[in-house]
């Protein structure tokens, strides 16, 4: 079965956590989410490679979700994205 790689880049904040909450209730069967803590140097180095400035941040096969490019993650928009979508 094919499957939407989904990777929440988190500093384990409340904010956080929620995001990570989120995504797990919207996600489906397609979805393989990965919880990611930016406290690891290698991972702020991906996190800036992938256009992440801020977090909670989620990416969605590769691609920043457009809501986490400056306001933060929202469901509609992460939807939009594909989470919780079978593919």
């Amino acid at each position: 079965m094919a499957t939407r790689k989904v990777e929440i880049f988190s500093a384990g904040c409340s904010v956080c956590n929620e995001t990570v909450e989120l995504v797990k209730r919207i996600s489906c069967p397609s979805c393989d989410v990965t919880v990611i803590s930016m406290n690891d140097q290698k991972v702020a180095q991906r996190a800036r490679s992938l256009g992440i400035r801020s977090v909670p941040a989620v990416i969605v096969d590769g691609k920043l979700a457009s809501c986490c490019a400056g306001r933060g993650p929202n469901e509609t928009e992460l939807r939009a994205a594909g989470i919780g979508q079978p593919l």
